[in-house]
């Protein structure tokens, strides 16, 4: 799988409400910050997301510049990215326009150029803010 099908497949999961964890490395160095938290290891991460998903409904993940740049066994990635969905506990809408960046590493690449398992090995997703 490419990195960019990858990336792309994940913004599929997250508007589906499908598992988000089997996206991300196991390591604990690796970090995903978030509009609101920052989350250090995969399990940690996996905890979020599976708390996220449980908890939201109505993802709309709107793409609108991606960006990949890939040498060998690695890619980083920039993106805007209009994100809105509904939290079902505090039953609130949110909306924002996102900008995410982030690295990407081939796992259990085959002989086959472009082929193996890309994972997030760093992630960071936030909103533009100016302040006067």
């Amino acid at each position: 799988m490419t990195f960019k099908r990858r990336i792309r497949s994940y913004y599929a999961a997250l508007r589906a409400g499908e598992p988000l964890g089997e996206f991300f490395a196991d390591e604990d160095s690796i970090v995903k910050f978030g509009i609101s938290d920052r989350l250090t290891g995969g399990n940690a991460i996996r905890e979020g997301l599976s708390t996220q998903t449980k908890r939201t409904t109505d993802w709309v993940v709107d793409s609108k510049n991606l960006t990949v740049y890939t040498a060998s066994t690695h890619a980083c990635f920039s993106d805007d990215v209009r994100l809105e969905w509904t939290d079902t506990v505090e039953h609130e809408q949110y909306a924002f326009d996102t900008r995410w960046s982030g690295t990407l590493e081939m796992r259990n690449a085959d002989t086959e150029p472009g082929e193996g398992n890309p994972v997030f090995i760093g992630m960071h997703v936030s909103t533009p803010r100016f302040f006067r």
